[in-house]
């Protein structure tokens, strides 16, 4: 589902020095797969998944999503390709304020094969979030927002999600709570999961973790 060679990716300091954030030599993540990555604020995590995603472009490397490489697509054909086969749930949600629960999630569908009500509608009921469809995310709970985010993350079937400390902003009884949906509904929909998270408690219920330090061979990781 996912296999990454030779990575790199860098930005200038402010003093004008580049600093190397991202170099994995290689990285794959089978089909169905659920990983976690663990490290700290400031190592390049959230850099390589925006890699992986292709909100950033690399440097250089290989990025195959699905059988095709991100790496060497325009960025208007990265954004096809996410929205259709990447699913992004980030720690701070992005909800779109000024429009409704059921808003978010179908304008996220519209990036990718298209805007189905009905499975939305769907979703959101998986989510137990049935009884806030036009509610507005100021109107939601915080755990609630995060149910609001996972469902437009796999909305649109996505083969491969990413979850950057998604449990970050949640009460521990809410980060276990999300962390199980999350997980089981990945499973539900067969996608992939790769999340990255410094939480002890979120790492603990993966059988699988790796440590990014071991995979990422940057030396300096001044980026989140």
């Amino acid at each position: 589902m996912l296999a990454i060679h030779g990575l790199t990716k860098s930005f200038l300091s402010p003093d004008g020095h580049r600093m190397v954030v991202v170099d994995v030599a290689a990285f794959s993540l089978g089909a169905g797969e659920q990983l976690a990555l663990r490290g700290e604020s400031g190592r390049g995590k959230t850099t390589f998944l925006h890699l992986i995603a292709g909100i950033l472009a690399a440097d250089s490397g290989f990025i195959h999503v699905d059988g095709v490489d991100m790496a060497s697509l325009s960025e208007p054909k990265r954004d096809r390709l996410r929205a259709g086969k990447i699913g992004y749930i980030f720690q701070t949600f992005n909800l779109l304020q000024g429009h409704t629960v059921l808003e978010n999630v179908l304008l996220g569908m519209s990036f990718g094969p298209g805007a189905d009500r009905g499975h939305a509608r769907a979703v959101l009921e998986r989510l137990g979030l049935g009884d806030r469809l036009n509610h507005f995310p100021r109107q939601l709970s915080t755990g609630q927002q995060q149910r609001v985010a996972v469902a437009r993350a796999l909305a649109n079937r996505p083969k491969l999600v990413l979850a950057d400390e998604p449990t970050g902003n949640l009460d521990r009884r809410n980060a276990t709570e999300s962390l199980a949906l999350i997980r089981e509904t990945c499973r539900e929909v067969g996608a992939a999961l790769l999340l990255v998270s410094h939480d002890e408690a979120t790492l603990s219920q993966f059988s699988q973790v790796r440590d990014f330090v071991e995979i990422n061979q940057a030396q300096q990781g001044a980026v989140a």
